[in-house]
């Protein structure tokens, strides 16, 4: 019995060239919405805005289309999968017609390739070379596109909240997954693995964006380390505080450090004290009274996010303030010189005595660390991870850890980290001995002695 032969050669057969022609226009579609996809997400708003102004109408499209972009990407997410589905569809069609079951297979096969190569890969490539200009070419296209679909990009939303809705889920409601500072974050991560940002430069920008994430507490200078006058002092004993005193402003308390009745700045004791020896001779000096001069006393909670802190100290034109807790109580002060070196690193001058000390290894990878170092500016410093959500300090992670306040010699392992407290004053840590472990990190303290 001789084998079956097609009744005609695919080429001859009246639907061949349709549907070969609905392949490639399917095709052509799936590209148009991979490239929309990446074209927008990778456009710079910036330069969109730049455009924009300059009377480019097609700029002012593509801003439009970034800010109704969660429209736009159901309709591309839908329309990119629809397209797919049906050009799949005609190719397994037109190859079992062609020759059966293998022609269906190997149809399959060759438009997945196609898919892969001229629907994605080409596309996005070509939309990473020029985003702007690629958006301002498909944003009024995507927009018809997306009015089209909008029906049935409701029902799939429709369907998949229904779904989710046993599981005490609730979709689209919640607004962006991501915000803006951690799209700017992994751009920035990016950026600095590929050598186009120095870390120096990330670090910066960083830290001007995680200003309204932190509070006055996390860097405030604890109140058992602030310099302080006692209003009772005579005038040569605060006189020669504030000499010895590497700081500018002082807080001036009575009877007991809670009670802050004023803050005394260098200049101004000067320019009094001159003053009352101008008018009254080396006498005078004895019955000056120092809460003459003393400025009144500016509190702010300890909960104040510092980029609305460093505003305040703008508006004010002052640059010191106390900070106090719920109740009142004193618990630090804040400088704006503080919240400008959580964005460009730690700022000394020839005055300051207890400058930055230079995180430099030893010979085993160990490091030297103050207590009272915070967590941030370490991590900041050696690239490191330590977590910062339970302590703003170093000390205060390896009390928390610890659980117990741990004397000198003891060593603690957690977070891939080892800890070596080296002194402890009072019930304070000191001084520790940190290096990174080869082990992976351990969820609990494991102390070691």
């Amino acid at each position: 019995m001789s084998p079956t032969v097609p009744d005609a050669l695919p080429a001859h057969d009246p639907a061949f060239w349709p549907i070969i022609a609905a392949i490639l226009l399917l095709l052509a579609l799936s590209a148009f919405f991979s490239g929309a996809e990446t074209a927008l997400g990778a456009a710079s708003r910036s330069k969109l805005r730049a455009r924009a102004d300059k009377g480019d109408p097609r700029a002012a499209e593509a801003l439009e289309a970034r800010e109704n972009s969660e429209n736009l990407n159901g309709a591309i997410l839908v329309g990119n999968n629809l397209v797919k589905l049906l050009a799949t569809s005609l190719a397994a069609a037109l190859g079992l017609r062609i020759s059966g079951w293998g022609g269906m297979a190997l149809a399959v096969l060759v438009l997945a390739l196609l898919l892969l190569v001229l629907a994605e890969v080409l596309p996005r490539s070509l939309a990473r070379i020029a985003p702007e200009e690629m958006a301002g070419r498909i944003a009024r296209p995507l927009g018809v596109l997306a009015r089209i679909l909008a029906p049935v990009v409701w029902t799939v939303r429709l369907i998949a909240r229904g779904l989710l809705a046993p599981l005490g889920i609730r979709a689209g409601g919640t607004g962006p997954v991501f915000s803006v500072q951690d799209e700017i974050a992994d751009a920035l991560a990016v950026a600095q693995s590929s050598g186009a940002v120095q870390k120096e430069e990330r670090d910066l920008l960083m830290g001007a964006l995680d200003l309204g994430e932190r509070s006055v507490e996390e860097i405030m200078l604890h109140r058992s380390n602030i310099e302080m006058i006692d209003a009772g002092l005579s005038a040569d004993a605060v006189l020669d505080l504030v000499l010895k005193s590497p700081h500018t402003r002082l807080p001036v308390y009575r009877g007991e450090r809670e009670n802050v009745v004023g803050v005394i700045h260098a200049k101004d004791l000067l320019r009094g004290v001159r003053r009352a020896m101008q008018e009254g001779g080396p006498e005078a000096l004895r019955g000056f009274d120092v809460l003459s001069i003393a400025m009144p006393p500016y509190f702010v909670p300890d909960t104040t996010p510092l980029d609305e802190q460093m505003q305040e100290f703008m508006k004010r034109r002052t640059h010191f303030a106390l900070v106090v807790d719920e109740y009142g109580s004193l618990r630090g002060l804040i400088t704006l010189e503080d919240i400008l070196e959580e964005i460009v690193g730690e700022i000394t001058d020839e005055h300051d005595t207890d400058a930055a000390r230079t995180l430099v290894p030893n010979a085993q990878g160990e490091y030297l660390v103050d207590g009272a170092m915070t967590i941030r500016d370490l991590n900041r410093a050696l690239d490191w991870t330590l977590p910062d959500d339970e302590a703003n300090t170093v000390a205060g992670l390896v009390i928390h850890m610890a659980q117990s306040i741990p004397s000198a010699g003891q060593v603690f392992s957690f977070h891939g980290y080892r800890f070596e407290v080296l002194s402890r004053r009072e019930n304070r840590i000191t001084r520790l001995r940190i290096r990174p472990l080869e082990l992976p990190p351990a969820s609990e303290p494991a102390p070691d002695q």
